[in-house]
């Protein structure tokens, strides 16, 4: 039987990806990111009790990269936001091929 919270981190992370892919704002699109990358460190905690402390070190890890990618993802939202007036995916192109 699995453990409640890998149920939940499961959860948590298909809305995540729902948000993901059915959502043009970046900032709902960056808030669903961080709700996948939770999901992440909630499974991690859960292994972790039957595998020992390493997964509460990928947890950290994955904590350093989810605070990395929102300095960076915010500023690149904030960027897009002053050229274009708008943080709708469609209105613009500019990190497409």
């Amino acid at each position: 039987m699995l453990p409640e919270s890998l149920v939940l981190s499961a959860i948590l992370f298909a809305i995540g990806v729902v948000g993901v892919l059915v959502r043009r704002n970046a900032i709902v699109m960056f808030m669903c990111i961080e709700l996948m990358l939770n999901a992440v460190n909630i499974s991690f905690v859960a292994i972790s009790r039957f595998v020992g402390i390493e997964g509460q070190l990928f947890v950290i890890f994955v904590m350093t990269v989810a605070a990395a990618e929102a300095a960076v993802g915010l500023a690149i939202i904030i960027s897009i936001f002053r050229h274009y007036g708008s943080v709708d995916v469609r209105n613009f192109r500019l990190l497409r091929w």
